[in-house]
């Protein structure tokens, strides 16, 4: 099995231990390895966009479930234009569900009007496309990936969901110093197992500064450390430009998604190329992702491997997949081949199937369309 390499920064020669060198803020140690993760918030443009398109699968698979969805939003300033190819029995209100998750994020906290300008430039799923999904192919080529880690009891990155649970713990604060847009990166050393920088950008009303609610701040972040049993005494990097008043697409165009380390790993572990945002479960985009992660994580939890990634390709029009790997990164305790042939035999990868065995026109894409697709519990493919 192939092994991962992890790259890292040497130190300078002739540098002392406690280094100046452009991108070294700590003392070094022997050996460190430090991966960073990203997270934003369900006010940051993109993933405003992703909500709306996941609100629009959502209404339609609950009146049509046969609904063929594929929706992508672009929203800049207060314009949104929802566009993309839908072939449903049901007429969506897009004006009203892109009300319900202004709401759901927090309309004040936003700042959008109550007469945002919409235009929808949605038509029918093109009938070639249409040729190979009725027959239970997939509606395009593509490649998803799956991966599953036992360092945390999501079975997701600890960097990945440090940077989460922070973003979540500070949309909860009753401050109203806070608006809807924030990142969040957290740095960790896979070597000495401590968190070295934890970094945040949030947004802010115009009256305030940031030395005003730092506090708040800081100790979201000590507390989303400590409910993984981490250090706190890491860096905190605070709005490091010093404000973030204009945020939100009034300071970026937000497009259907563009977050997609966001949506899976954090930024470890591959992903494919397409969104899974916006898209009924027969976008293999979508299905494949989740059975893929499904997959890496049964054998995590099976203590097949510490740690897995599958990768699954498709052809357009086709049922079955074109490749499946499965790579562990040498950390099996179980003999390559009787994994893979574990694979084979319990799980039917077929578009249909996964849509069925997942039960996919049934799930509430609300539910994941911020914070992330994997790790939430009551998910099928979390189960």
């Amino acid at each position: 099995m192939r092994k991962l390499i992890c790259l890292y920064h040497e130190k300078p020669r002739g540098a002392p231990e406690e280094s100046t060198f452009r991108g070294f803020r700590h003392e070094r140690t022997e050996n460190m390895r430090i991966l960073t993760c990203e997270q934003v918030s369900d006010g940051h443009p993109d993933k405003i966009c992703d909500q709306i398109a996941d609100a629009v699968v959502t209404d339609c698979l609950r009146h049509d479930p046969a609904s063929r969805v594929a929706i992508e939003c672009l929203l800049k300033n207060d314009q949104l234009i929802i566009a993309g190819e839908l072939t449903s029995t049901h007429e969506p209100d897009y004006r009203k569900l892109v009300y319900e998750v202004f709401e759901r994020i927090g309309r004040e906290r936003l700042g959008y009007p109550a007469d945002l300008d919409i235009g929808i430039l949605v038509k029918k799923q093109s009938p070639d496309i249409a040729l190979g999904v009725d027959k239970g192919g997939a509606g395009d080529q593509g490649i998803m990936y799956g991966y599953a880690t036992n360092e945390t009891p999501e079975l997701l990155p600890i960097p990945f969901v440090v940077a989460t649970k922070f973003l979540q713990i500070l949309k909860n604060h009753p401050s109203r110093m806070f608006r809807a847009d924030a990142k969040a990166q957290v740095s960790y050393d896979y070597d000495t197992g401590r968190i070295t920088v934890f970094l945040c950008s949030v947004q802010h009303s115009p009256d305030v500064e940031v030395s005003d609610f730092r506090h708040i701040v800081e100790s979201a972040m000590v507390l989303a450390a400590s409910e993984y049993a981490l250090n706190t005494d890491f860096e905190k990097l605070i709005n490091p430009t010093g404000r973030f008043v204009i945020g939100g697409s009034f300071a970026d165009c937000g497009v259907t998604g563009r977050k997609l380390a966001c949506d899976t790993y954090g930024g470890i572990g591959r992903i494919g190329g397409g969104a899974l945002s916006g898209k009924d479960p027969t976008k293999v985009d979508r299905s494949g992702a989740y059975m893929a992660r499904k997959i890496a994580r049964d054998i995590v939890l099976s203590g097949y491997a510490d740690k897995c990634e599958i990768q699954i390709a498709y052809a357009i029009g086709m049922t079955d997949p074109v490749s499946v790997n499965i790579d562990c990164f040498g950390t099996e305790s179980q003999n390559p081949r009787m994994i893979e042939q574990f694979v084979k035999d319990s799980y039917d990868l077929t578009p249909r199937a996964m849509c069925e065995s997942l039960s996919l026109r049934e799930v509430d894409y609300n539910q994941v369309s911020s914070y992330g697709h994997f790790g939430k519990p009551g998910l099928p493919w979390e189960r």
